[in-house]
């Protein structure tokens, strides 16, 4: 059912003067030092996985320079 326009008129200026007061409270400004992310991450597992499957790689292509002990 469709309002009637007198009704969405009134809906939409009591909406306007309720905001009217907040305009005074909300203010946008850069801050004044510069936004600082900290991004200290630790990269030591990735590099140790890499070199792990490098040297599995190495040994799978060169057995005879890699003679692995009988269990």
């Amino acid at each position: 059912m469709r309002k009637p326009r007198f009704s969405r008129i009134a809906t939409a200026s009591a909406a306007a003067a309720l905001c009217v007061p907040l305009t005074g409270c909300i203010t946008v400004r850069a801050p004044e030092q510069p936004i600082e992310i900290n991004l200290n991450v630790d990269i030591r597992q990735e590099v140790l996985v890499r070199l792990q499957r490098d040297v599995e790689q190495l040994i799978q292509q060169n057995p005879d320079a890699f003679p692995q002990a009988p269990r």
